[in-house]
């Protein structure tokens, strides 16, 4: 099927078009934001779409840290690099995205019927490689749950995540995965679109 005929038959999705374009096709990653303030309330509500999202074991390993005081953002933005670090200082809210490497404690109360998966996940390096993939795949939920809040989101990998952990996270608890900058975008918020893959070039069946 072809990407015209896609469009051609939005009733192949449950999703009616505004929701599609809120989530997929009119999001974008902002790069400038207004001065409005994003609540604890609508990231209460973010959370509460995000943690319906599956992960193994039902661990749900991701965290976020809210940075919003002006003393912690100025001990952030040192470890952001510096094409990201005047829309990290301006954007209303910046989350911290995290793994907690010992999600595994809660497994008894998370996945009741199978108390004993606690302690597969013994080792740590086995553990720590579960809370970063099942927390990345959350990220992906965060940043969706941002949109449906209409909000924009802009997600950064260029900052030093080792010093982001030692200021952050000195529990050793935490592997530090991802910034968001989230807000309303502002003027000029982002660049023309880029090109995106058409399906026949993603999509191949067996």
């Amino acid at each position: 099927m072809t990407r015209a005929s896609v469009a051609a038959e939005p009733d192949l999705l449950a999703l009616d078009r505004d929701a599609q374009d809120l989530l997929f096709r009119a999001a974008r990653t902002a790069n400038t934001f207004t001065a409005e303030p994003v609540t604890d309330a609508q990231v209460a509500a973010i959370h509460d779409l995000v943690r319906y999202g599956p992960t193994a074991l039902n661990g749900q390993p991701l965290r976020v840290l809210l940075v919003r005081s002006a003393p912690a953002r100025a001990r952030l933005l040192p470890y952001v690099s510096a094409g990201n670090r005047a829309k990290t200082a301006a954007a209303p809210l910046v989350a911290v995205i995290a793994a907690d490497v010992d999600f595994h404690r809660r497994l008894p109360e998370l996945f009741p019927h199978r108390p004993e998966a606690k302690d597969w996940l013994a080792d740590r390096a086995e553990r720590v490689a579960q809370a970063r993939f099942n927390a990345t795949l959350q990220a992906g939920y965060f940043l969706l749950g941002v949109r449906a809040a209409g909000l924009a989101a802009g997600p950064m990998a260029g900052f030093d995540a080792a010093g982001v952990q030692r200021g952050f996270f000195p529990d050793g608890r935490h592997e530090v995965l991802l910034l968001v900058n989230i807000g309303r975008p502002g003027p000029e918020a982002w660049h023309d679109r880029l090109p995106r893959l058409a399906a026949e070039e993603v999509i191949r069946t067996v």
